[in-house]
């Protein structure tokens, strides 16, 4: 059995291929600290992540932001401009990180996640709070950040960020 010898543009080719994962992957490779890619916002705490082939429904872990798609709820206050913010935030093709907490789904299937955007380490779930986009909620047993989540929120809440300000019936 002799060694085949390739030539300069084959070399090419295979290390091209090999750059690009596989040459059967329709997607590029992932950036370094990513295990996602954003493919849809659904609204300002669920996203659609395409993870390891296939794709994961992520409810961000710690926030509630105000409904604009539950059925049989009316838009609430600072919904759209939730949703709108993480689409901002989260452009389709947008590299991410998701992490779990304890337990990874919740009762209807949704993959729970604290979503981080890899190409400046933006903490998602923090963002929303911060800037007044979303409410902390605290489900046991899911609460690594429960009580940053909390004090994040009472300081929006203080200075009437977001829907602390918009939004009459907020205490």
């Amino acid at each position: 059995m002799g060694i085949k010898v390739i030539n300069r543009s084959e070399l090419i080719a295979v290390l091209t291929c090999l750059i690009l994962s596989n040459c059967s992957s329709s997607s590029p490779a992932l950036p370094d600290g990513a295990n996602g890619r954003i493919v849809k916002v659904i609204d300002g705490d669920t996203v659609d992540v395409s993870m390891s082939g296939r794709t994961e429904r992520v409810r961000l872990i710690g926030v509630d932001t105000p409904e604009t798609k539950k059925p049989n709820t009316p838009i609430q206050c600072f919904g759209p401009e939730a949703s709108k913010h993480i689409s901002e935030l989260l452009p389709v093709g947008t590299p991410v990180l998701v992490q779990r907490d304890v337990e990874a789904r919740d009762p209807y299937g949704r993959l729970l996640g604290y979503v981080y955007r890899t190409s400046d380490n933006l903490f998602v779930n923090q963002d929303l709070i911060v800037n007044g986009f979303a409410r902390p909620l605290s489900i046991a047993p899911n609460t690594a950040f429960a009580g940053e989540f909390a004090t994040l929120a009472q300081t929006a809440q203080n200075s009437k960020i977001g829907l602390w300000g918009e939004c009459a019936s907020e205490p």
